[in-house]
């Protein structure tokens, strides 16, 4: 892991806090920009997600592509490429859907499970990763985001 990392956390309460921070994310994005998004599952990646594509202009639902590996949405400001690599049984198949177009395309990215596909992620990206603490409440959520 590359140790020159800027590293900035925000804390969410509720799941409405977490979107509105996925707004901002979207909102705030640049086309070609490559986001992996990390976390166990039920944490919210999700509701996060749905943030981004807000934050972009998309009104139509957005859900976790599980069995498509990759869904395109093309009504906002620049198109949006949300990425989930769960089930991916071999790099090759990022090859087969033909990965580079959308990683060094001219929209957004979004790669859920990208640790699983770490060998082909661009040089540059931002890594963000969603963790729950029940301590601090059961919607609190540790968001991290580091510039790779």
């Amino acid at each position: 892991m590359n140790q020159n990392t800027n590293q900035q956390i925000i804390e969410t309460y509720t799941a409405q806090e977490t979107f509105d921070f996925g707004v901002r994310i979207g909102q705030e994005s640049k086309p070609g920009q490559v986001y992996t998004l990390i976390g166990d599952l039920g944490v919210g990646k999700t509701v996060f997600t749905q943030g981004v594509a807000k934050g972009l202009g998309i009104t139509e639902p957005v859900n976790s592509p599980t069995f498509t590996i990759v869904q395109v949405y093309e009504e906002g400001k620049m198109p949006f490429y949300h990425f989930d690599v769960y089930r991916i049984g071999d790099v090759e198949e990022m090859d087969e859907i033909g990965y580079e177009d959308y990683f060094y395309g001219e929209g957004l990215c979004l790669i859920e499970w990208a640790n699983l596909i770490e060998e082909i992620l661009p040089e540059h990206y931002s890594r963000i990763t969603i963790e729950k603490d029940l301590e601090k409440g059961f919607d609190y959520r540790k968001i991290i985001i580091e510039e790779i």
